[in-house]
């Protein structure tokens, strides 16, 4: 698909914003994309209305007994690419998403001021759809030439920032096939 940025917001998606956001601090460039997994009840899939009402704060603790435990998180990713390959954007990438949490990345902390957090429809005990890495690989490739930072080893799992509190995107995340997909493009004719 092509997507388009500007700004902040990718275009043509779905918008729905979050306000676990704020500011970048003050010089703060943006040079690192983390891939995230999640699904609500986990491991059901087809209904990102529960991840939405996650990220907006009208998650209802009474709707599903997993919910009781997270309804009051205040967290939120720039966005989610559902197992269909549906994008929704909560929070425009010059602004900071409340994704990453204790985090570090190459000795700097505190990841959610210099990166971008993108969530997949999924959870680490099953496969991602091929849908969903055409379009991360679609949206990364935007992200890249619109922030020169963000490099293919600035590409990175939850769990790469965040070793043994976080495991997403999990081991059934096919690196192999994200970067396969950004080498294609990276030979395409201009």
């Amino acid at each position: 698909m092509e997507f388009s940025l500007s700004d902040g917001w990718l275009a043509p998606v779905r918008r729905l914003l979050s306000p676990n956001r704020d500011e970048r601090p003050t010089g703060c460039g943006i040079d690192l994309l983390v891939v995230h997994g999640i699904s609500l009840p986990p491991r059901e899939y087809g209904e990102t209305r529960w991840i939405d009402a996650l990220f907006t704060n009208t998650l209802d603790p009474r709707a599903h007994p997993y919910f009781s435990g997270i309804h009051d998180k205040r967290v939120s990713a720039h966005a989610l690419i559902g197992r269909d390959g549906f994008v929704t954007q909560y929070v425009p990438f010059d602004q900071r998403a409340w994704h990453a949490g204790l985090s570090a990345f190459q000795g700097r902390t505190a990841c959610n001021d210099f990166s971008i957090g993108i969530e997949l429809e999924g959870s680490d005990d099953d496969t991602y759809e091929q849908i969903q890495y055409e379009i991360l690989g679609d949206i990364a490739r935007v992200l890249m030439r619109h922030y020169p930072g963000i490099k293919r080893g600035h590409i990175v799992g939850h769990s790469d920032i965040a070793p043994g509190r976080k495991t997403d995107p999990g081991p059934h995340f096919d690196w192999n096939r994200l970067y396969t997909l950004l080498d294609r493009a990276d030979r395409r004719p201009a």
